[in-house]
């Protein structure tokens, strides 16, 4: 093979253009201090970067999800808890009424105390959060518990949904995997067929008629009834407190997972990159040098 000068400049120009290519990609590396920056540079491994931000993008929406379910479920639990305490309340003052030496009076005073437990008891259930009420079923909008005493008759209506249709509102913290928060108002006032504004009306009832074995009999153990059936739902909303703060471990070690194999996928080693960095300069350093002595040849050399 004959070498002329014109394939030495070929040879040089092709060898300079790829030294200062690499030259370049350290540059950019060290700049932006990501191994790639554009597809071109790794299809496979950008491909991977993109799946890999979706997830960690993924992994914040339930992390998001799960925090606002474990405030959702606090909430619940006060309500719940003053809720017991108000039914408790009840409880000791039909106790008492259904004592023979109180007197017409003394019931009267009872009942419009017990009235009040109950309208206090019915501003917990009440509560909203974020905007929704608690207990509204997937009816969240709408105020649950209303008090109704048209006629002389007092009854207590919900307006969330219910009975035949699930109120309870389910919430995906991870993928696939769902809880259901215990947002069902209906089932906290329903128990053995019977309705908790039914036994009120009759607890009013009793107590306007004084009938102590009515208040010291049936009616007392439907309240202890349906106060067990209260505290049942604060527990059940316990456990899921306790799943939910699981899920929050999980999503907290699963966001560092995915960090982490980001980090691999996109940083530079800041040390390694810098060392091929200074490599390829002298390289290209050495390149050019090369080509001043190869360019400088010109015509005038060969008439000399």
């Amino acid at each position: 093979m004959r070498i002329t000068n014109s394939l030495m400049s070929q040879s040089f120009l092709s060898n300079l253009n790829k030294n200062t290519s690499n030259v370049f990609r350290y540059q950019e590396q060290l700049s932006s201090m990501k191994q790639v920056n554009r597809p071109s540079d790794d299809p496979l491994k950008v491909s991977k970067i993109l799946d890999l931000k979706n997830e960690i993008k993924q992994n914040a929406q339930y992390k998001t999800t799960i925090d606002d379910s474990i405030d959702f479920t606090n909430v619940q639990d006060s309500a719940l808890a003053s809720a017991t305490d108000s039914l408790q309340r009840i409880s000791v003052l039909t106790q008492q009424a259904a004592n023979g030496t109180y007197n017409t009076e003394d019931r009267q005073a009872i009942k419009t105390e017990i009235e009040n437990e109950v309208e206090s008891m019915l501003d917990s259930l009440n509560t909203s959060f974020g905007g929704r009420y608690i207990f509204g079923g997937q009816k969240s909008n709408v105020k649950p518990f209303t008090i109704n005493r048209e006629d002389g008759n007092f009854s207590i209506e919900y307006s969330g949904t219910g009975d035949m249709v699930s109120g309870n509102t389910s919430k995906e913290i991870s993928r696939g995997v769902s809880v259901e928060l215990q947002t069902d108002g209906n089932r906290l006032f329903e128990k053995d067929g019977v309705n908790i504004g039914q036994m009120f009306n009759e607890l009013f009832t009793a107590l306007g008629e004084n009938d102590t074995e009515l208040l010291g009999g049936d009616l007392l153990e439907r309240i202890e009834k349906f106060m067990n059936n209260t505290v049942n739902t604060r527990t059940n909303i316990g456990a899921i407190q306790n799943r939910l703060t699981a899920a929050k471990d999980r999503n907290e070690s699963e966001y560092l997972n995915l960090e982490s194999a980001l980090s691999t996928n996109q940083d530079i080693d800041l040390a390694e990159t810098y060392m091929n960095y200074s490599m390829e300069m002298v390289a290209y350093q050495a390149s050019m040098n090369m080509g001043t002595r190869i360019l400088q040849t010109n015509i005038m050399d060969y008439v000399r």
